[in-house]
């Protein structure tokens, strides 16, 4: 079968379009488009929007595209988390989203530890104090009266599509509006808080029919009656089907893109104060399970020291940066790669050799010794990460499996295999849209039972790369005791 998986990441998406079948899994890029923060003056100063009506209408270029190249059976949309749209009582869309990095949330989560203190949410959610988690964001709404519904930002274009409402689980996990053990709304926890709950639709399923496009809609494009499925539509959900791990192996994750998602694949969640104080979350995932796992900051910040580069009049390509990047001397300089200066827009080069500075290191001055910087504190975060997920769990880790675009990245991949002191598995790039084509067909009626069957396609269908550990666990200690995490937003 042949069916359109949608996956919107923070500064791009595209459509692939995926076929299924007995020892066939392939999946092929139709159309791509930017994506990215607007920022829109107003009296009170300036807000970082998304501009979602732009999104809604590239995928259906998208969509149309993959159509021309066989008729479609299925569409699923996964997309990045914690943010959402806001639907009056008649269905109409109240204003853009706002993006998770506008600074609107400052000092929200201080208040809502005065209310509910932060064991007692954690052993609720399952979630870390991010200071852009949704409920954050909601509690940072000017005026909730308006609005009857709050959907995010996969299940907004679902309803464009279908005009059903609801709200996906795995992305729903990330509200830190949802109980993790019951796997529903926490109504009592957001009356609490003050948000209403008649903004929480109902929730389905990764696998749910959500319904079929609009038959106005499907006749303007040009399709058939066409499913949606509701797919892992946290975009990391679907990333983590696609990790095409063997039956037994004991395998940690990196999704690896703007941000890196770094965990483990549990079938309940770790609630101790151990896990709360380091700072770890429980996200819902496909069939039930469990991403036990912390953000790091990700190749974000290397992407925005290429724009600042560009914006300078000083333009490198990555291919050429990466590559002046192999040739530095290894751990030369490290950060805390996951400290708050590095979350928001702007000059990173500079805060880098501020960050290097403050700890009495050399400053990286070239962008290949920039690069090599966030590369190296990159890999010293993933090995942080994956030992303490270990650690707390009771678990060993044998392998690390890297899917997502950070694949591409040989270097870091090179990296992460010695700074984690274990092998490291490298593929596929398209995680995240295998994931979402896998759960659309095993829905759709393709002999895919559970993730172990969808895992042995991806392993028939798609090798990936492996990178053997080097260099001296020594090296990568004294690295680590050079740095001196502050407060952290994400690690």
């Amino acid at each position: 079968m042949r069916l359109a998986a949608v996956d919107l990441g923070a500064s791009s998406g595209r459509v692939m379009a995926g076929t299924v079948g007995p020892g066939v899994l392939t999946v092929e890029e139709v159309h791509r488009f930017g994506n990215g923060g607007v920022r829109v003056a107003h009296a009170g100063g300036s807000t970082l929007h998304w501009d979602v009506l732009g999104l809604y209408r590239e995928m259906l270029v998208g969509i149309q595209a993959a159509h021309r190249g066989g008729v479609l059976s299925g569409v699923g949309i996964d997309s990045w988390a914690v943010d959402y749209g806001l639907l009056d009582a008649s269905g109409a869309l109240l204003g853009n989203p706002v993006n998770y990095r506008d600074p609107r949330t400052e000092g929200i989560a201080e208040r809502v530890l005065g209310t509910v203190p932060a064991r007692e949410l954690f052993d609720i959610t399952g979630l870390r104090q991010l200071p852009f988690n949704t409920l954050y964001q909601l509690l940072a709404e000017r005026d909730l009266d308006a609005a009857g519904t709050m959907l995010l930002i996969p299940d907004l274009l679902n309803y464009w599509l279908t005009g059903v409402r609801g709200a996906e689980r795995t992305n729903a996990s990330t509200t830190q509006l949802y109980d993790v053990r019951s796997r529903e709304w926490a109504g009592d926890l957001a009356s609490r808080l003050g948000v209403p709950t008649r903004l929480l639709p109902p929730l389905h399923d990764p696998g749910a029919m959500v319904g079929t496009v609009l038959p106005d809609l499907a006749a303007e494009l040009g399709l058939p009656e066409l499913p949606v499925v509701a797919v892992g539509s946290h975009d990391t959900a679907s990333a983590v089907v696609g990790v095409p791990a063997g039956p037994g192996t004991n395998f940690a994750y990196i999704s690896s893109g703007t941000w890196s998602l770094v965990g483990l694949e549990l079938e309940s969640p770790v609630l101790s104060d151990a896990a709360l104080e380091a700072d770890f979350t429980n996200e819902g995932g496909v069939d039930g399970t469990i991403r036990f796992l912390r953000n790091v900051m990700g190749l974000w910040v290397l992407s925005e020291s290429l724009r600042t580069w560009e914006a300078q009049g000083t333009p490198v390509s990555l291919p050429s940066v990466l590559a002046q990047a192999a040739s530095v001397n290894p751990l030369s300089a490290v950060v805390d790669i996951d400290a708050p200066a590095f979350l928001p827009p702007g000059d990173m080069p500079s805060r880098i050799r501020q960050a290097c500075s403050d700890t009495g290191q050399p400053m990286p001055e070239t962008p290949g010794e920039i690069a090599r910087c966030v590369l190296d504190s990159l890999a010293l975060a993933y090995r942080r990460t994956v030992r303490q997920a270990a650690s707390l769990t009771g678990r060993t880790v044998d392998v690390v499996h890297v899917v997502g675009g950070g694949v591409r990245n040989e270097l870091l991949c090179q990296l992460t295999a010695d700074a984690c002191g274990v092998p490291v598995l490298a593929g596929p790039v398209e995680a995240a849209a295998l994931g979402n084509v896998l759960v659309q067909a095993r829905a759709l009626g393709a002999g895919l039972p559970d993730l172990a069957a969808m895992r042995a396609l991806i392993r028939t269908t798609h090798e990936p790369r492996r990178y053997e550990p080097s260099g001296r666990e020594a090296d990568w200690a004294a690295a680590e005791a050079r740095i001196a995490p502050g407060t952290r937003v994400v690690a």
